[in-house]
């Protein structure tokens, strides 16, 4: 969702950025800066990454509260943490009581696809990110088959948002766990998103920008295809080089 504002005696468009309540069981669990749009998606992935649901669930918009509150359908699979999750456009783990709750435990991967290394380089070409090539604001993620071609994208002002956006569609259409896919992401990868993407039991990861030593990490011990740097025709392979042909 984009908006226009006045600058220099010009419209420019830019990204819209709002709170999202999102509550469960009646009773409030996080509160997230996000792009208005596929807010059950969001929410249904988001809750999934911290191991509150473990398939799909019925998510909507409460209008009796507000736009930015959405209730998503109970039982949880654990008690949330008693202190509440606040996340911000630009930090998908801020907020958290302890390291624990940020190291939530995935199982092995799969041994998952074998993917040349030239498709891999190429995802972020085949990454559909309209919105930004209109303001410029926005992170993108996309979910690919293992022949390169794109099945879902989100974007949002927080790339750890528009991963949580997939990850809910996937869960909607009972592709995870992505043990088959690939996940690719328009900027940095930092730790939260390998974590999401091993949750998801996503065997391949691809950024456009630099892993972080923990992320990397992450994917090792989670045994992970991590890259890096796809641009240009290049990427760099950080873990996981088994997988990349």
């Amino acid at each position: 969702m984009l908006t226009s504002v006045e600058r220099d005696g010009e419209v420019d468009r830019v990204a819209v950025e709002e709170p999202l309540e999102i509550r469960a069981e009646g009773a409030p669990v996080a509160v997230t800066m996000r792009t208005p749009g596929d807010d059950g998606e969001l929410a249904l992935g988001f809750l999934f990454g911290e191991g509150l649901i473990d398939g799909p669930r019925h998510a909507d918009l409460d209008a009796e509260l507000s736009a930015n509150v959405i209730e998503v359908g109970g039982p949880l699979a654990r008690r949330p943490p008693d202190r509440r999750f606040y996340v911000t456009s630009s930090c998908g783990v801020c907020g958290k009581g302890a390291l624990e709750e940020v190291a939530v435990q995935a199982p092995p991967l799969a041994p998952g696809p074998r993917v040349a290394r030239e498709l891999l380089a190429d995802l972020p070409e085949r990454l559909a990110q309209p919105a930004f090539e209109r303001s410029g604001g926005l992170h993108a993620t996309g979910l690919f088959d293992d022949a390169g071609a794109l099945l879902t994208a989100r974007e949002d002002v927080g790339r750890h948002n528009a991963m949580d956006k997939v990850i809910g569609r996937a869960l909607l259409d009972r592709r995870v766990p992505l043990s088959e896919l690939l996940l690719c992401v328009s900027g940095r990868l930092a730790f939260e998103l390998v974590q999401k993407a091993a949750l998801a039991g996503c065997p391949i990861l691809v950024g456009v920008g630099a892993p972080t030593s923990l992320a990397i990490e992450l994917a090792r011990d989670r045994g992970m295809t991590l890259c890096g740097f796809a641009r240009g025709g290049r990427v760099n392979v950080y873990a996981g080089p088994e997988r990349v042909g």
